[in-house]
């Protein structure tokens, strides 16, 4: 049995701990275990956190090792090694590829009815790597995969149509990565389609230097600040609390696709119902020829990354 109450972070660099702050502000768990190659990271986060409870919600917030996560009802994964000067894109998949195995291995040993949710990036890489190592069930190993994406779509969608962000129905799919594509055959403000709600309003219904804007967020932001780690932090927050309270909400998380718009054996952002089980559904939503021919081939350039692994 596990304790839905209870949440394991690895890996407490910016994300990690920006996911360990926002969760236990929101009093979505009572108990937080933080896991880090180096202790005293976790130990300082954990210790900067926990001064702040008596102004949010009771939430125990504490370093630990692997053993600590006994009974977590869901891990998050934020531990990763940074691209090397000159380094490839594979080599630095095969380092983080180790790495996670190093992780799941432990997991396994401890927790091996918890839910995995990976954060690291190349996320849908790391999340198909996590799918194989661990033997888990492929519904309790998700990725962030394009909810970030899509959180930032919706945003700006909001700002150019003068409407609340809440309100715009849009999904951004495929690769967390320059690969990934807006689906705006189906986007919609609040039911009226996209194209129908821009019609007589003096609104431009070009969108495309909106979705560039979408693609390329996390390098400006990169560029300003050295990292991005709020918006994916609010992202897991989303996501966990669709696991621990059973929302059935439907979030474009990184998943196993069997079968599913033509894909198999590859895990990519796809509209899921997130549910206390992990993912309960995936949906197979309504995409035009392009955007089928624009998802297939960011699939194609994931299985071609993960093939090269040779796992």
């Amino acid at each position: 049995m596990t304790n839905s109450q209870k949440c394991g972070i690895i890996g407490c660099g910016s994300v990690g701990a920006a996911a360990a702050y926002t969760l236990a502000t929101h009093g979505l768990f009572s108990e937080l275990v933080l896991i880090d190659m180096n202790r005293k990271r976790a130990h300082g986060e954990a210790m900067d956190i926990s001064h702040g409870i008596s102004f949010s919600q009771p939430c125990r917030v504490i370093d630990g090792d692997y053993d600590d996560l006994k009974d977590a009802s869901l891990v998050i994964i934020a531990a990763g090694v940074g691209q090397k000067p000159g380094e490839s894109r594979l080599d630095l998949l095969t380092r983080n590829a180790a790495v996670m195995r190093s992780i799941i291995t432990e997991i396994k040993r401890v927790c091996p009815d918890t839910i995995l949710l990976i954060v690291s990036n190349p996320v849908d890489l790391l999340t198909g790597i996590a799918l194989r190592i661990s033997g888990f069930p492929p519904e309790h190993v998700i990725g962030s995969g394009t909810v970030l994406d899509t959180a930032r779509l919706k945003f700006l969608l909001g700002q150019q149509l003068k409407v609340d962000s809440r309100n715009v129905h849009a999904f951004v799919i495929g690769e967390h990565g320059d690969s990934e594509l807006a689906v705006w055959s189906s986007a919609n403000i609040s039911g009226i389609d996209l194209d129908d709600y821009c019609a007589g309003r003096n609104i431009s219904d070009d969108f495309s230097n909106l979705f560039e804007s979408v693609r390329h967020a996390a390098y400006e932001i990169i560029e300003g600040k050295g990292a991005t780690y709020y918006g994916i932090a609010m992202s897991v927050l989303r996501i966990a609390t669709c696991i621990v309270r059973g929302e059935h909400g439907v979030l474009p998380v990184s998943c196993h696709a069997s079968g599913h718009y033509g894909l198999t054996d590859v895990c990519i952002g796809l509209p899921c119902v997130i549910g206390r089980n992990g993912i309960e559904t995936v949906l197979d939503i309504p995409l035009s020829e392009g955007e089928m021919h624009q998802l297939q081939r960011s699939a194609k350039t994931l299985k071609s990354a993960l093939d090269e692994l040779n796992l």
